[in-house]
């Protein structure tokens, strides 16, 4: 087997071999300057999605939800949710689509029992 030869990887990282780089310049075909048209923008243009959320963000739970949403954190018995989350992976939904369809259900049979439900007062 032949040794490998790192000298030219090390010397470009720190900066040695000037003089060698010098002469690969001056045998490189040298290129008009071309003239841009196109000028750079003042700002740089962000990467990633473009906002689609324009809602103002009244508390921290609301950050990275979408308009009609917030997060909200409670606890339940595991083996409901381990119910809950077969059933969304059944049916091939989210788990928060899941708990959604049943909190409305669980509304819409409580205000059919009660009548409709009158918001609750504010604090003092």
């Amino acid at each position: 087997m032949s040794k490998k030869s790192f000298k030219g990887g090390i010397d470009s990282l720190l900066g040695g071999g000037a003089a060698e780089r010098a002469t690969v310049r001056a045998e490189a075909p040298v290129e008009a300057a071309k003239p841009t048209t196109e000028e750079k923008p003042a700002v740089a243009k962000k990467r990633g999605r473009p906002q689609t959320n324009f809602r103002d963000i009244d508390k921290s739970s609301q950050e990275g939800c979408k308009e009609s949403e917030t997060r909200a954190t409670f606890i339940v018995n595991e083996a409901d949710l381990e119910r809950i989350k077969a059933m969304a992976y059944w049916e091939r939904i989210q788990i928060k689509d899941a708990i959604n369809a049943a909190l409305r259900e669980y509304i819409a049979r409580y205000e059919a029992k009660n009548g409709p439900l009158q918001p609750k007062p504010e604090k003092r």
